[in-house]
């Protein structure tokens, strides 16, 4: 089980960096680069860099929710009736729903989420706060270990 245990956990901080990253990478590089292209340009550029990451990202949220959840269920006993744990855990997850919700919206193609995708920026910036207060919840969880 060790070794199962250490792959998960790989999996799970190594899909953050990558999905984390690449939205930052996107915030910072990416929309700043396109908004000096015209139009058209700016169109068929967004488009082909959502067919793209679409990929990384429906495949990231699977493998968080697959390994955060064998994590967490990993954890639960040695955290029995540690409320601190619990509520920060389930602030994470709350959190990390909410993520998976604005990559998916921004990567999709449901006229619904159109506006979202318009304003990028806006939304990729919040996904990236989102991620960073998840991150630091995640290492002040792992850090202060097991009372």
């Amino acid at each position: 089980m060790f070794a199962v245990d250490v792959a998960s956990r790989l999996i799970h901080v190594l899909t953050a960096i990558v999905l984390l990253g690449g939205s930052t990478f996107m915030l910072l590089v990416v929309l700043p680069t396109l908004q000096s292209s015209d139009e058209a340009t700016r169109s068929k550029i967004a488009s082909g860099l959502r067919g793209i990451w679409k990929r990384y990202v429906h495949a990231g949220i699977a493998l968080f929710l697959i390994s955060g959840f064998y994590n967490y269920f990993k954890a639960m006993p040695q955290h029995k009736g540690d409320g601190l744990y619990h509520a920060l855990i389930g602030t994470k997850i709350i959190l990390a729903l909410a993520v998976f919700f604005l990559a998916s919206a921004l990567v999709g193609r449901s006229a619904a989420f159109e506006g979202m995708r318009t304003n990028s920026s806006k939304w990729l910036t919040i996904l990236c706060l989102l991620g960073i207060i998840i991150v630091a919840m995640s290492s002040f969880v792992k850090i202060r270990g097991i009372p």
